[in-house]
């Protein structure tokens, strides 16, 4: 009977792991970075892993951004620089399709960690 309680709690635990913790020095919360993805409707023109909604391809897809070099194809990737990209994209690249969302800081540094941990 321990037994089967063991792998009962143990399932539940790990089923409750989906995302791999940040990166080391990823500040913010990558939970409320998920949640606020979908306040702020990313997936209405963003494939972003872990956030249900249609496969769109206006915007690049958002899975295993930590791996990419550049944001937005200039900006050294670092957890800064997706900041700065998610609250004010126009004033990086005034020809970018991408719209500011009046993202606040603290969202934007949740949504970054989330990001950044996919």
């Amino acid at each position: 009977m321990r037994s089967l309680l063991f792998v009962t709690v143990t399932v539940l635990l790990l089923a409750g792991c989906k995302d791999k913790p940040p990166p080391a020095g990823v500040q913010g919360d990558p939970e409320r970075g998920r949640i606020a993805l979908t306040q702020y409707a990313c997936h209405a023109c963003h494939v972003v892993p872990g956030v249900t909604g249609s496969e769109v391809y206006v915007g690049r897809p958002l899975e295993d951004l930590s791996k990419r070099k550049y944001i937005a194809g200039q900006l050294p990737n670092s957890q800064a620089n997706l900041v700065r990209w998610i609250r004010d994209p126009q004033s990086i690249d005034p020809e970018t399709a991408m719209p500011a969302m009046g993202v606040s800081e603290r969202d934007a540094l949740d949504i970054s960690a989330y990001l950044l941990t996919q």
